[in-house]
């Protein structure tokens, strides 16, 4: 059932939104990819339908009534494949950078496939631009939307967890439906309805990501659990269980609520909508015990 709550609204143009509400529970949500506006400076060589393929397209919609649940809702406006605020800030390809990187780089398996703190190459291995970026572009993109997405998300979960002394984050994405010749489980599987990230129990409890896979299952969904994603930097950031600071990344399959290939929502979007805000109010339910709220 929709709880009617006041609620409030910040946006920061071009580059994230916040919506609250005037009560909130210590519950923060976050959609990191779900961006679609494009920076002035963002000249990608290459088809915009190629680099949709990796954005999480209306992840942001499908939890825009969480305030209505007490739940606080951060999201990004830029392109995921402009930067990625779930990398680390050191997860750079510099041979995407035209002069030396005055900071020290960690490149990991992501950037090795193209897709690290910058996107060098799209979800199909096609190269995302025909020329270098200066140094100065790619501090640029690190400074007005990097570090203003990660201070944002951090501040809301350090305000909560001081007024609470307990947080919980949900890091929102999606999947494809089908893995690709990328992806560790090789090209052509079909993937759950869900799949929960807790960086193999250590980002949140177990007892809450069995939790969320609980009522999932009831709603007639599919679950896995850190397969074939265990989470990355958003929920590793800013989590720490045993201080009661829980971080969970939720992917959904794309399948479940659009046109892959038209990139449409389908006629079952309004039904996975209203499901979430099921999950949503269980999870109210399951905070206010643990708080006594």
């Amino acid at each position: 059932m929709l709880l009617p709550r006041d609620t409030h609204h910040f946006t920061q143009p071009n580059v994230l939104s916040v919506d609250w509400p005037l009560n909130p529970i210590p519950l923060i949500l976050d959609s990191p990819h779900s961006g679609t506006v494009h920076p002035p400076d963002f000249k990608p060589s290459v088809s915009p339908v190629f680099l949709r393929q990796g954005q999480d397209s209306y992840v942001d919609d499908l939890y825009a009534n969480a305030p209505s649940y007490g739940a606080t809702l951060l999201k990004a406006l830029f392109p995921r494949v402009y930067i990625d605020v779930n990398r680390s800030a050191d997860d750079l390809d510099v041979d995407l950078i035209d002069g030396e990187w005055p900071n020290q780089v960690t490149p990991s398996e992501k950037t090795a496939l193209g897709q690290g703190l910058i996107w060098k190459k799209c979800l199909n291995g096609m190269p995302i631009y025909d020329e270098r970026l200066s140094v100065l572009e790619a501090k640029a993109r690190i400074d007005n939307y990097y570090t203003p997405y990660h201070q944002t998300l951090g501040s809301l979960l350090e305000t909560t967890y001081n007024k609470f002394k307990a947080v919980w984050h949900i890091d929102c994405h999606s999947m494809p439906s089908v893995s690709s010749a990328i992806c560790k489980e090789g090209p052509g599987h079909r993937r759950s309805d869900f799949t929960l990230g807790d960086r193999h129990g250590t980002s949140c409890s177990s007892e809450f990501t069995f939790f969320v896979k609980s009522v999932l299952e009831d709603l007639g969904y599919v679950v896995t659990i850190n397969d074939p994603y265990a989470g990355v930097e958003l929920v590793r950031a800013y989590s720490s269980p045993v201080h009661n600071r829980h971080s969970l990344q939720v992917e959904i399959n794309r399948a479940l609520y659009m046109n892959e290939n038209t990139f449409a929502k389908t006629d079952d979007f309004q039904k996975l909508q209203k499901n979430l805000e099921v999950l949503l109010s269980e999870i109210t339910v399951y905070i206010g015990k643990k708080i006594n709220l």
